[in-house]
């Protein structure tokens, strides 16, 4: 029952809405009721879906790469303190210079869709490489110790003990690298809109902001929140359900 109220919540938030803008009399220019935004989601369909699918693979795909890259970095910053010491201030810097600045820059040298999606891999990728490094760092030291009294190498503490210990924590960095790299496409897609380039949903929001489409405007920031929603949620129950004994198994002790 109380999984329902998350629901229950929003669809009496829904009616107030509603119920607001007709009371009212709030012109679907300041305000659409959620009426009009379904209409307009219906009466645009394919054109919101394909812009859906445009922006919700961008992420995904910028996903995949900042897993592969985040996870394989950390690797290489546990297996030599060196390089971590020698490239993490960079990866800091790209985290913290604002992806609104660079988006633009991006888009002089690469096409749209390639702009898009190295601003979404920015994004995504350091919270991955510092959740995946904190794992690995936080391995436990007696464990690694009975690894060194057993003979075992650098190498396989480091992908039979390290790795398996830290996948709680990279896990945690994809849940927020999956949204971070959402939230990255939008932004890079709100600047190839502003440019004139663009399929995604925030290029449909763009363009719509400059007809004077709010109700367009709407649907699709819905469809944004859905997206984001539909990507934690995946990432969430892959977590649930790879790692569901590991998480478990000190419950059953």
């Amino acid at each position: 029952m109380t999984r329902l109220l998350p629901l229950v919540a929003m669809a009496g938030l829904i009616l107030l809405w509603e119920a607001s803008v007709r009371l009212f009399a709030i012109s679907p220019a300041q305000l659409p009721a959620p009426s009009a935004i379904a209409a307009t989601l219906f009466a645009n369909g394919p054109q919101l879906l394909a812009a859906t699918a445009t922006t919700l693979s961008e992420a995904v795909e910028a996903l995949v790469l900042a897993s592969a890259g985040g996870v394989a970095l950390a690797l290489l910053f546990a297996w030599s303190p060196w390089l971590e010491k020698t490239f993490l201030p960079l990866a800091i810097a790209l985290q913290v210079t604002p992806l609104i600045a660079v988006a633009p820059l991006l888009l002089i040298y690469l096409s749209a869709p390639a702009a898009v999606l190295a601003c979404a891999f920015l994004v995504a990728f350091f919270p991955i490489l510092s959740n995946a490094s904190a794992g690995l760092a936080a391995t436990d030291r007696g464990l690694i110790e009975l690894f060194r009294l057993k003979g075992a190498s650098r190498t396989k503490i480091l992908f039979w003990l390290r790795l398996p210990s830290a996948l709680p924590q990279i896990f945690t960095g994809l849940r927020i690298g999956g949204v971070l790299a959402l939230i990255g496409a939008v932004a890079a897609e709100l600047a190839a809109g502003a440019s004139g380039q663009g399929e995604g949903l925030a290029f449909r929001i763009v363009e719509a902001g400059y007809r004077l489409k709010i109700p367009m405007m709407y649907a699709a920031v819905a469809l944004l929140c859905l997206c984001g929603v539909a990507l934690y949620g995946a990432l969430a129950a892959l977590d649930a359900i790879l790692l569901r004994r590991w998480r478990d198994a000190p419950k059953n002790q």
